[in-house]
């Protein structure tokens, strides 16, 4: 008899079927033992009879375990009393491997999970995530690749250390000091001139000694980087990518939304346009709300929530202050305090989940920025490490604009998550490495 998987069973009620997975909870009440089995799809209560079954079934029934494997042969009934309203009549029940001790109970610290990270992940609060997050990658790079857009393959490892490499970690490279990358957005812009709107998608890592509800240390970035786009059509995108992934969610997962009690309502909402605002108005925003900022202040997480904690949608933020924005970012004729860029942040303070801006593509223009950036942060650049990145502009250079956007933040904000760390399945911040 070939196996169902359990979110199939509604179609075999009065059938024989035959069902593998692990136990996920176990009671009896003498005469007839429950059990709750898990596979990938769903839950299932099945039911074990004394006077029913054999006596091998019965003792092996007696025996499981939690988590064990299993393979379980029997008819379905509908049955309101049981989780799903289904039920399992058992006849026949094999154990594939009977788990030792299970060191998961029902109350557990924060700490010993994310210690047994390997084994939490088989629960009922992180499978449908895990789930989600595999959906929201799909969703985005749907709506990439229908655009045209090529997805490339950046290396993670560089001698090119960002702006000073202060929050970047060192590699020993066969004796030489390299880099994890923080960004893949350079390779990306090396891209353009063959394949003129490319993504990657990657782990970027982050050395930042930040112990907040939003950061990891290794996070999953999409980069997409777009020849001949400015900055208005680059929010456009972003908008636009961001309601197709929201909206692919509610079509196909509305289910799987609804066993996490995600809001559907704020999710059907996200659609363009985003609210824009500059840089020096959201500090007299957030003045008004009774901080004391001034211009060339960044925002941090206290700022990022009072700013969009009455949003319903995401919120750009545009024309930073140049000393406060890397050395590819253009000087904004309109105001040249500024840099023609935007971060877009989610609403009711998830935070920052994009960083976008047009970029240099003259050498003289590049040249100036590396330098004032080594005037405001005393750093000296290593020019080597750059000399192929001016070399894109030197043969052949063209305006362009691009983006990076932080998915687990998108995770955490689509799902309402309190906690970044929940949204990966082996997260990595400034005190946890393992599992």
């Amino acid at each position: 008899m070939s196996y169902i998987h359990i979110s199939d069973i509604k179609k075999e009620v009065g059938r024989n079927v035959s069902i593998r997975g692990w136990v996920h909870r176990k009671r009896s009440n003498g005469n007839i033992i429950f059990i709750v089995i898990r596979d990938h799809t769903g839950i299932l209560q099945i039911a074990i009879s004394n006077s029913n079954t054999d006596k091998d079934t019965w003792n092996r029934s007696e025996n499981v375990s939690l988590e064990s494997s299993i393979e379980v042969i029997g008819i379905v009934k509908e049955d309101k009393r049981s989780p799903t309203g289904y039920e399992l009549k058992v006849s026949q029940l094999k154990i594939i491997n009977n788990s030792e001790p299970y060191p998961i109970t029902e109350y557990q610290s924060t700490e010993l999970l994310l210690d047994k990270r390997h084994l939490w992940l088989r629960s009922t609060k992180m499978i449908p995530i895990m789930k989600a997050r595999s959906y929201m990658f799909r969703y985005a790079r749907e709506y990439l690749d229908k655009l045209g857009f090529f997805e490339i393959t950046p290396p993670l490892i560089t001698a090119s250390a960002g702006e000073s490499g202060s929050d970047m970690f060192v590699v020993d490279y066969f004796g030489r000091d390299v880099y994890l990358t923080e960004s893949s957005q350079l390779y990306s812009e090396a891209m353009i001139y063959s394949l003129e709107k490319v993504y990657s998608f990657a782990p970027s890592f982050r050395a930042e000694k930040s112990r907040t509800i939003k950061h990891l240390t290794e996070f999953w970035h999409l980069e997409p980087e777009m020849a001949y786009y400015n900055m208005e059509e680059t929010m456009c995108l972003i908008e636009n990518l961001i309601s197709h992934i929201s909206k692919s969610l509610v079509k196909n997962n509305c289910e799987m939304l609804n066993s996490m009690n995600v809001n559907i309502d704020v999710l059907s909402s996200i659609h363009p346009p985003f609210k824009r605002i500059t840089y020096e108005k959201s500090i007299q925003i957030l003045n008004d709300k009774g901080k004391e900022l001034k211009w060339g202040d960044d925002f941090g997480v206290e700022e990022e929530h009072f700013l969009t904690e009455d949003e319903d949608k995401p919120l750009f933020v545009v024309n930073w202050p140049r000393e406060l924005k890397p050395f590819y970012m253009p000087i904004n004729p309109e105001d040249e305090r500024t840099v023609i860029c935007a971060d877009l942040q989610a609403p009711k303070g998830h935070g920052e989940i994009v960083g976008a801006s047009e970029r240099i593509w003259k050498v003289e223009e590049a040249m100036k920025r590396f330098k004032e950036i080594e005037k405001i942060k005393n750093i000296k650049f290593n020019m080597d490490n750059y000399s192929w990145y001016l070399d894109l502009i030197r043969y052949g250079g063209i305006p362009h604009s691009g983006f990076g956007m932080g998915m687990e933040r998108l995770i955490k904000w689509f799902l309402n998550l309190d906690h970044i760390r929940d949204t990966i399945p082996f997260p990595r911040t400034i005190n946890r490495i393992s599992p």
